[in-house]
């Protein structure tokens, strides 16, 4: 018999079996358990299936495995054992394990290949009947980008990433300094690039048990054990973790959900267990949650990652620009459009991200070059969105004319005395700071001036800023104006 005749055997003997599981428990256990089965191989007596998560294996092993191989020898009768392995990420070849006197087998499927010789926290790899229990509650997946060298630090995240360091860095055994940490912010401020990376950073560092989930992970989790009725199994699992991370707390609805955390998060508190949780406001206001929890954590640190200011923007993106020439070398970003992002987006660092891979994206495959004017018709949309919220650069002529006591001609005419340049140099700077318009047409609005003028005057007043009180209380009396 040839290998393709092997193989199409041993799938139709598989489709055979899970149409009979199918047919003896029904269409709702069926695919709870079974529907997601695959038949890996067989060698010799031994069949191996591959499931995708730790937890369906143990259960399925545990409650239907002596049913399964029942069904299996109907179709082989020299059938003598199933093995159940869980599916990588990446699905790599079966390789044979090392014969064994009693009993030779195949190994089970190697995972993807971690960054340290730490055990994966999401494609945990199979384990003896010792190391089972250790294995079925695994994590929401890790992205390898996320660390915390990657994290770009500034005055919003400096307490913030100064406490997950501390966490991530701990001992076994150490003393917990904060317990629960509690970072919030809002969306695409970098939660959860905090989290992932102290969760990554911790387990490369110590032996310590480290579990990173999403809220809806953990839910997930524990409605399925309510489900089965494993919930005690669950829950001893999760309150042997060394180190817990929670993500988007915000998210973890449902009464008797937010008890069995509650419950959870006190027993590891308790135990002297690190806790790291993420929302997207204050506990205070996560109206959802229940008050012991939300009172448990407010009795820990909390800490919140604010909006990234014009300093952090330029940080992330000259990373992201550092990343992108790693693929394109000759790409060619000027100095004065990164600028014109940092100023012109300003929500959060994800949209730093679309900004700088929609221009890269619009330069690589139409060869156009990034300029100020690509720039502001590519990221229009960002930039609308703002643009209601906003003052007119007309608007802002006229209130610095009669702040410092010169005619909004005087702003646009060619005069440099210093009288006027200063005013001039003023108004260029709020309407770079405070419009989206790109520097050319702020050049264009101050009687045609090119875009170095603007660039110029609006550095020259970022410098004067730092040492100059009078200065900038007269820009903040400005604001108030216009706001007015």
């Amino acid at each position: 018999m040839t290998t393709a005749q092997i193989d199409t055997t041993l799938e139709d003997q598989c489709e055979s079996v899970k149409s009979r599981l199918r047919h003896e428990f029904g269409e709702n256990v069926y695919s709870s358990w079974f529907a997601s089965i695959d038949c890996e191989s067989r060698q010799g007596a031994v069949v191996s299936l591959s499931v995708p998560t730790a937890f369906i294996r143990q259960w399925v092993k545990n409650h239907y495995g002596d049913r399964i191989l029942e069904l299996w020898q109907r179709e082989a009768k020299d059938v003598q054992r199933i093995e159940f392995v869980v599916r990588g990420a990446v699905r790599t070849p079966v390789q044979a394990r090392p014969a064994q006197a009693e009993k030779p087998a195949p190994a089970p499927k190697a995972a993807a290949p971690a960054s340290s010789s730490a055990p994966s926290l999401t494609t945990p790899t199979p384990v003896s009947a010792a190391g089972e229990a250790q294995d079925a509650l695994d994590g929401s997946p890790l992205d390898p980008r996320f660390t915390l060298d990657s994290f770009e630090e500034g005055a919003s995240n400096m307490l913030a990433l100064a406490a997950s360091k501390r966490v991530a860095i701990a001992a076994s055994g150490e003393a917990v300094a904060f317990n629960p940490l509690f970072v919030y912010g809002a969306v695409g401020f970098g939660k959860t690039h905090l989290l992932q990376s102290t969760a990554a950073e911790a387990r490369r560092r110590t032996p310590r048990r480290v579990l990173y989930l999403t809220a809806e992970h953990f839910r997930y989790r524990f409605v399925a054990a309510l489900k089965n009725q494993t919930a005690l199994a669950f829950k001893e699992l999760l309150r042997d973790i060394d180190l817990l991370l929670i993500d988007d707390l915000q998210f973890l609805h449902g009464s008797k959900v937010q008890e069995e955390f509650g419950h959870a998060l006190n027993a590891l508190v308790d135990g002297a267990r690190q806790v790291v949780i993420a929302a997207d406001r204050p506990a205070s206001e996560l109206d959802g949650l229940e008050p012991r929890v939300r009172s448990r954590i407010g009795a820990g640190l909390s800490v919140e990652i604010g909006a990234p200011d014009l300093d952090l923007r330029r940080k992330i993106l000259t990373r992201r620009l550092a990343a992108q020439k790693t693929a394109f070398p000759e790409l060619d970003f000027p100095h004065e459009v990164l600028d014109f992002v940092a100023r012109s987006v300003t929500t959060n660092g994800r949209d730093l991200d679309g900004a700088v891979n929609r221009l890269v994206a619009r330069n690589q495959l139409t060869g156009a070059a990034i300029t100020l004017d690509m720039a502001e018709s590519a990221l229009k949309d960002l930039l609308r969105a703002r643009e209601g919220r906003r003052p007119k650069i007309e608007d802002i002529q006229r209130v610095v004319a009669q702040h410092f006591n010169v005619s909004k001609a005087d702003l646009v005419s060619a005069r440099r005395t210093r009288a006027v340049v200063r005013p001039r140099q003023v108004a260029m700077w709020m309407a770079k700071t405070l419009t989206p318009r790109s520097l050319p047409e702020i050049g264009r609005r101050f009687g045609g001036r090119d875009h170095t003028t603007v660039l110029h005057a609006v550095r020259k007043i970022d410098s004067l800023l730092a040492n100059d009180e009078t200065l900038a209380q007269d820009i903040e009396t400005l604001k108030r104006l216009l706001d007015a």
